[in-house]
């Protein structure tokens, strides 16, 4: 968990990744050697703040998004959402501008539900604030802001250790309405010829969808995959005896949206640990579920 607490650190609201790219191309750079396969690692330029890792002959693709939810500073005292954030008066902020660090706080007005901060001064116009990290672990839990997704992202790194054929790719703005993952999906399709994909992200805790009863399998969220698809993975899932849930939904989305409205043909399925206290300072998921997230990945990979 010390992988995941130090992603969980490190703001990268979206539009503004640039510092956690840049951790994990040290984070690849250091570790790379000890990996089963060495991959090809694609950055900077075109791919903007984004990173594809090309490990072998790749035939499935897994897409893990590296924003978080935030807030801008706007005029005076305001805050504009990056995202969909909760919102609750008193939750600790963070982040700097041209005067320094800040931590502040949010307020909320109770009648029109506007957003501001609570500071000795005015911050710069423009600036980020994000949520700020009180990463807790237990037996059984673990406890922080941006575990979405951040533990997508820990989760597609770990998956690395041991991928022999395969494309890793982090994408940008994903909170914020996407936009990377269609030039990605283009690049790969075009390249390597690959078109299938699995979304690690994290979904939520509802009365369908339990902590500690396994990694979830998304059958639809407000976008519909392909059935046969997604089937061929539940029917992998289950051979496997790992642990899992299906979840439907009516609404929600990830950077799968990216891939269905594209151009190129892409199967895709949305596998990620459900977590309770969703888009908080508060996020909270359950080992199990993580264990099991990581597990399922592992065999798909080899077997998609």
């Amino acid at each position: 968990m010390q992988l995941l607490h130090a992603l969980c650190q490190i703001p990268a609201p979206s539009g503004n990744e640039a510092n956690l790219t840049e951790y994990l191309l040290h984070y690849i750079h250091r570790s790379q050697a000890s990996w089963r396969t060495q991959p090809t690692v694609l950055a900077g330029g075109e791919f903007q703040d984004c990173i594809i890792l090309v490990f072998g002959q790749p035939r499935t693709a897994v897409f893990a998004h590296l924003d978080s939810i935030g807030f801008t500073v706007r005029y005076g005292r305001e805050l504009v959402r990056i995202g969909g954030p909760a919102a609750e008066s008193g939750y600790r902020l963070v982040g700097h501008d041209s005067q320094g660090v800040i931590e502040c706080t949010l307020v909320v007005d109770d009648e029109t539900g506007a957003l501001s901060y609570n500071y000795h001064r005015n911050i710069d116009r423009g600036t980020e604030l994000t949520f700020f990290c009180d990463f807790r672990e237990t037996a059984t839990t673990v406890q922080s802001c941006y575990l979405d997704n951040r533990l997508g992202v820990w989760n597609a790194l770990r998956l690395c250790e041991t991928l022999e054929h395969g494309i890793v790719a982090f994408s940008c703005w994903e909170e914020h309405g996407g936009g990377s993952v269609a030039y990605l999906a283009r690049y790969i399709y075009e390249k390597y010829g690959v078109r299938q994909a699995l979304i690690s992200d994290i979904t939520w805790v509802t009365e369908g969808v339990q902590p500690g009863q396994g990694v979830v399998i998304s059958l639809r969220d407000s976008l519909i995959p392909r059935r046969s698809y997604v089937e061929r993975i539940r029917r992998m899932a289950e051979a496997a005896g790992v642990p899992h849930q299906l979840e439907v939904e009516g609404s929600g989305g990830s950077d799968a949206k990216e891939l269905q409205h594209g151009a190129q043909p892409w199967d895709w399925c949305f596998i990620g640990a459900p977590e309770d206290n969703v888009h908080t300072p508060h996020e909270i998921v359950d080992k199990r579920d993580i264990a099991s997230m990581l597990a399922l990945y592992q065999v798909l990979m080899q077997e998609l």
